[in-house]
């Protein structure tokens, strides 16, 4: 007779797409490099990064202002945290399915690959998802991971790793914004698990997360004519004049209040082919294209910069300048290369 007091055996996971296959906690501890202690450790397994000093916490914070008067919370890992994520990125996260029109965060995809399929549309809808990052919960993406294959124990620690709960004091020492509403949601999102926005494998965990509202948001266009692309938290539809605004704009809102998304009413803009007509910040009245405002306001930039230094230039004090000047002039040169060439000369003018 068998022995009724056996430890049952754990069944053999189910293996989704082409992840890291670790069938226990020891496993994947071992191939992040870590002892299980530091698995657990780097996890917060227990939550007390919410309650530690700030010499312990996994996290450094710091608030910015948005540009519509709202708050955002940057929350970067610290570099062992940091690596182990990029870590989780190759061997996980990296294999996860995203649909086809996330363009954000994707190797050879940009915000002129976003802002194509919208070109000389007789009609632009853009909408933006409410605190993008803290809204996808640890809660699920422990339970994509689980669907993924990994068994409930290796997920969750997963899904720590990947994940955050913002300290008490953190949360306190929020800005104001211009809508209070907006605020709130936030700072409950952030007190509770969730992706933080600064950590390198938030973009691939939040695409993977949003892979039905994609899937959802595109059956949702293909029934009404429409074009639909993503890009992070902007989503953006087109079609012709007889686009129907009435009900593309109500199924939006279900779909993503269904796929735990909320839109920011505030920023919803419909633009026609007579005004001027915008995706992922370029301007699609024809072909996609950086506005002329920017390209005039960074040559006046870097042409101060050759004459009187970066030093006097830098008025918001970024930490690396340099750096963000060749990435203003590489976004021009994204759909506009003979501007960036110009804007490289004045660069290269410069005495740094």
């Amino acid at each position: 007779m068998p022995d009724s007091r056996a430890v049952p055996v754990e069944p053999e996971p189910v293996w989704r797409w082409d992840v890291a296959r670790w069938r226990t906690v020891e496993e994947c501890a071992h191939a992040l490099d870590l002892t299980e202690g530091e698995l657990y450790w780097f996890a917060d397994a227990r939550g007390w990064n919410r309650r530690a000093g700030t010499a312990l916490r996994h996290y450094r914070y710091r608030w910015v202002p948005t540009r519509s008067g709202g708050v955002r919370l940057l929350e970067q890992p610290k570099p062992r945290l940091a690596e182990l994520q990029r870590r989780a990125v190759r061997h996980v996260l990296g294999a996860l399915p995203v649909h086809d029109a996330a363009h954000g965060f994707r190797r050879g995809r940009s915000a002129a690959t976003c802002a194509a399929p919208h070109a000389s549309k007789d009609l632009v809808v853009r909408l933006d998802l409410e605190g993008f990052f803290a809204a996808v919960s640890a809660a699920r993406l422990r339970g994509l991971l689980r669907l993924a294959g990994y068994p409930d124990g290796v997920a969750t620690l997963l899904a720590g790793l990947l994940t955050t709960s913002t300290p008490v004091d953190v949360l306190a020492a929020a800005p104001r914004s211009r809508d209070d509403a907006v605020r709130r949601r936030l700072l409950h999102r952030l007190a509770a698990p969730h992706l933080p926005q600064g950590a390198p494998s938030s973009p691939s965990a939040a695409n993977a997360v949003a892979y039905h509202l994609d899937v959802r948001l595109a059956g949702l266009a293909g029934v009404l004519g429409a074009a639909y692309t993503r890009y992070a938290d902007d989503l953006a539809f087109s079609g012709d004049a007889r686009l129907p605004l009435h009900r593309l704009l109500p199924g939006v809102r279900l779909i993503a209040r269904e796929e735990g998304f909320r839109l920011r009413d505030s920023k919803t803009s419909i633009a026609a082919a007579h005004q001027r007509q915008r995706v992922a910040g370029l301007v699609v009245n024809a072909a996609p294209a950086a506005p002329r405002a920017e390209y005039d306001a960074l040559r006046a930039i870097l042409h101060n910069c050759a004459r009187t230094g970066p030093q006097a230039q830098n008025r918001h004090g970024h930490p690396d300048f340099r750096a963000q000047l060749l990435g203003r002039i590489a976004w021009i040169g994204s759909t506009h290369p003979g501007r960036a060439a110009r804007l490289r000369a004045l660069f290269e003018r410069i005495t740094w």
